[in-house]
């Protein structure tokens, strides 16, 4: 995606489909549509490692429960430290 005008505006979109979202079910449908299986197991994984990491879990641990990449879970961890704070908002 962009980084011009256009670009904002676009996810902007994006973001206003999905908290137009009202049940499960309407996410489920939304992002079987959106995504494919791959890409929304990864943002499980994700979500899963980042729960992880705040309860203090070691790598190996994580890695033994969730099955993800070293890689995936320092990225993770990253966002935990150093990032906009998103994973903050809903793991609260």
């Amino acid at each position: 995606m962009q980084d011009d005008k256009t670009g904002i505006q676009e996810k902007t979109k994006l973001y206003e489909a999905i908290l137009s979202l009202k049940t499960i079910e309407d996410c489920d449908l939304f992002f079987e549509d959106l995504c494919t299986i791959n890409e929304i197991n990864a943002m499980v994984q994700r979500l899963e490692v980042a729960e992880l990491l705040k309860q203090g879990e070691t790598f190996n641990t994580i890695v033994e429960k969730t099955g993800a990449s070293t890689a995936t879970i320092s990225r993770v961890n990253k966002c935990l430290k150093y990032g906009a704070g998103g994973y903050d908002i809903v793991l609260k």
